[in-house]
């Protein structure tokens, strides 16, 4: 028998092995115990995160033999039916390629008909959306008024272009993004079941490659415990998947912000010798950036950023060093600067200039503050303020669009400021 991938070998066969989804499976659960079950659920979330799961464990404890059920007992002739897929009362709909009008007056046709081994006829679609705008009026009068021993259970990526005379008539179920830690314990403990040992820090670079989908985790697990046997470093991952080290990302970063270029220029040249993907490369380092401003501006970021604690104290360090203006200056910059290096036919030579120009708005002064300076200094400011502004003029001077801007400001502020009567001198 060819190999079962960890996806479909640790599919949730009841409620109590979804993980990450306690709001909806305690919604579901309810219903089935206090028979309020509807009979149409739209289940919508990212991919990979359990909605044609639910949807099957539904069908499941609907026709349980000793329910319904608030748990499917997996035993009855019905329940391992609907597990090996072989269950004629449910019928699995691709709603991609079979998303026109003659396919739903089939499926119309077919549920008029009692179940045939079972209590209930479940239908599901999967990628509902997908359907033609004639299919959805084809379906909205059956789904409105089904037959008593139908139900209907749809899944979708996309929810918004699902017609909203379709969502009226569905109960919804919006699936959430897992969290960091709810993936990095349930990837540690399938590694365990399959005999094998991994690196916290190779636990953590999965999930975040997951993006918080169960599936996208488990295809990487496969391919990684492939590659590394029975136990799994963290070195070993980044080999494997082509990722950009993170403390990598980090030094470029705080070399961007220092205005560093030599290092910034080394840093470059290590990544692609490595053979880094680019438009990854370029994509964490905005994410690093963006780590940053939430650092610099939240009292507790640890909240709003899924990051080990060593990693999140280092970027704590880091925002105490540079001003909010600063780093934001850079975080625009570098954004602006990527949609260039993809479209770009050379897109090293894009990133380096874009490195460049960042560069040159290190300790980013803001505008205001050089004109109340200015205003200080006709008034009668003293010599010593005069040489500080000197030195903050020329850490200004760094830009040239940035000196345009404050030339043209200078023009409309000095003329009503020339009036004023100067002080005499002693």
């Amino acid at each position: 028998m060819s190999y079962l991938v960890l996806a479909r070998k640790s599919r949730p066969q009841t409620f109590a092995d979804v993980v990450g989804q306690k709001p909806v499976v305690r919604t579901l659960q309810n219903a089935l115990a206090q028979g309020r079950v509807a009979h149409a659920l739209i289940f919508s979330g990212i991919r990979g995160t359990g909605k044609t799961t639910l949807a099957r464990i539904m069908a499941k404890a609907l026709n349980c033999e000793q329910g319904p059920a608030v748990e499917p007992c997996n035993q009855c002739r019905s329940c391992l039916e609907i597990a090996d897929g072989s269950s004629i009362d449910l019928q699995e709909v691709d709603g991609a390629s079979n998303r026109g009008i003659q396919e739903i007056r089939e499926l119309k046709e077919k549920i008029r008909f009692m179940p045939t081994n079972s209590r209930y006829k479940i239908i599901i679609i999967d990628e509902v959306h997908m359907l033609t705008t004639e299919a959805f009026n084809a379906l909205l009068k059956t789904l409105e008024e089904p037959p008593d021993h139908v139900y209907f259970m749809f899944a979708t990526t996309e929810l918004h272009k699902v017609p909203v005379t379709i969502l009226s008539r569905c109960q919804r179920y919006e699936l959430k993004r897992l969290s960091h830690q709810e993936l990095a314990d349930h990837f540690q403990h399938l590694a365990e079941l399959e005999g094998v040992s991994m690196e916290q820090a190779a636990v953590d670079m999965i999930v975040r490659e997951a993006s918080g989908s169960v599936r996208d985790g488990l295809s990487l697990l496969d391919q990684i415990f492939s590659y590394c046997g029975n136990e799994v470093k963290a070195d070993e991952v980044v080999e494997v998947l082509g990722l950009v080290n993170h403390q990598l990302v980090a030094h470029l970063g705080t070399a961007l912000l220092q205005g560093d270029l030599a290092t910034i220029y080394r840093l470059l040249e290590e990544m692609y010798l490595h053979g880094t993907d680019i438009k990854r490369f370029c994509n964490d380092l905005l994410q690093w950036f963006r780590n940053l401003v939430v650092c610099k501006i939240a009292p507790d970021p640890g909240s709003m950023i899924e990051l080990p604690e060593e990693d999140l104290s280092h970027l704590r360090a880091t925002a105490d060093d540079f001003s909010l203006e600063s780093i934001s200056a850079m975080f625009n910059l570098l954004l602006e600067g990527v949609e260039k290096v993809g479209y770009s036919q050379q897109p090293r030579l894009a990133l380096e200039l874009s490195f460049i120009r960042a560069v040159q708005f290190t300790n980013v002064v803001p505008v205001s503050n050089l004109i109340s300076r200015f205003d200080q200094l006709l008034d009668g400011q003293p010599l010593e303020d005069l040489v500080l502004l000197q030195q903050t003029t020329t850490t200004a001077e760094a830009n040239q669009d940035r000196i345009a801007e404050l030339t043209e400001t200078e023009v409309q502020r000095v003329p009503s400021s020339s009036h004023r009567e100067r002080p005499p001198h002693p």
